[in-house]
């Protein structure tokens, strides 16, 4: 329970269906200050709303507890997206903290606890085949979630319940007004958690000095172009805050760490016809055998598209794309599916 109406309506509609429910926040980053919370608004207080997830929790009279997850989330996604960037690529910190902290946590305190199931308020639907379970795509194309969802594992599935996954979002909002929450405050949002103030590059800064380390601008052949800050701070497709003039507009196509230069060019060679995946994870291991037909997902915003998906190893594929995709930006996942099911997908290597 962050707080936020998603998981609150879940948690809702569980107590409804007659569930023995206990709400867990997991404390992921800062702690709440009740005497500083008191005089901001809800969706200014950090990334898990404790105080709403406590009210609903005594609304729907079930148990609530907060759970202190801060060094886990710090190791596992915080590191993890400032090391990345400092490598030159762009990771995804929400695939990683499902990845490894929201779900695995959960699902590690009820078996520490005898509980048998573990609900969010994600959008994503679960289904069978041949006996497994398997992970699809929400009712509510809008709000689905399943990008940030894949890498969950096979053995995890049967234990999970997504409350919300088979209705619209139209649908939850009216569900959290009849709980009584505070509608008009309740906004949704599109920030990474963790930085809650300025953006990234800011934040970056504060944690890692070491990221402001100057190089070179180059064009594709080579040619000097101009100073940047540091490789950390700039990523494919990027066109605003580069900081110099050339008479053209210019985007970020590729970061070099091994040399320190960001290479630009004109918006056509943003266009990549192909890329690799590493650190897989598969729902359906028939990806390994043979080239497959697939919709693929680069990045969440974006449609899927079509590709074909060719094994390389064990643990490594190649996607052919039947359209050159944009920016395409090493460190970010891309996703498979066949129709609403979720096959897998891995993380995009450097080129």
């Amino acid at each position: 329970m962050s707080g936020g109406v998603d998981s609150s309506v879940a948690a809702a509609l569980l107590v409804r269906q007659g569930y023995d429910v206990h709400g867990v926040t997991l404390q992921v980053w800062e702690h709440e200050d009740e005497m500083v919370a008191a005089s901001k608004r809800w969706e200014e207080r950090g990334c898990c709303k404790v105080g709403i997830a406590r009210y609903v929790a005594q609304t729907l009279k079930i148990p609530h507890e907060v759970v202190d997850t801060r060094e886990t989330f710090r190791a596992g996604v915080i590191d993890d997206f400032i090391a990345g960037y400092l490598e030159g690529t762009t990771p995804n910190p929400c695939v990683r903290c499902n990845e490894r902290v929201k779900l695995r946590g959960l699902l590690e305190l009820a078996d520490a606890r005898g509980i048998d199931f573990v609900a969010t308020g994600h959008y994503v639907r679960l289904g069978k085949s041949q006996g497994l379970p398997t992970l699809h795509r929400a009712a509510d194309s809008k709000k689905d979630q399943s990008y940030f969802l894949y890498r969950l594992r096979q053995s995890w599935l049967d234990r999970l319940l997504f409350p919300v996954g088979d209705m619209q979002k139209t649908d939850v909002w009216k569900e959290a007004e009849a709980l009584g929450l505070p509608a008009d405050e309740l906004k949704e949002s599109q920030e990474i958690c963790f930085v809650s103030h300025g953006d990234y590059r800011t934040f970056l800064e504060k944690e890692a000095p070491a990221a402001k380390k100057p190089g070179a601008f180059v064009d594709p052949e080579g040619r000097y172009l101009g100073d940047h800050e540091g490789i950390a701070f700039y990523t494919p497709g990027q066109r605003r805050g580069l900081g110099i003039a050339t008479g053209r507009r210019l985007y970020v196509q590729q970061v070099q760490p091994a040399t320190n230069r960001v290479v630009l060019g004109e918006e056509e060679s943003l266009r990549r016809s192909q890329c690799d995946l590493s650190e897989l994870n598969l729902f359906d291991s028939s990806l390994l055998t043979a080239s497959t037909e697939v919709m693929v997902k680069v990045r969440y915003a974006t449609p899927a598209m079509p590709a074909t998906v060719q094994p390389l190893s064990e643990c490594a594929l190649r996607i052919f794309f039947h359209e050159p995709q944009r920016a395409l930006s090493p460190g970010q996942s891309a996703v498979f599916y066949r129709n609403d099911r979720v096959l897998g997908g891995g993380i995009i290597q450097p080129f």
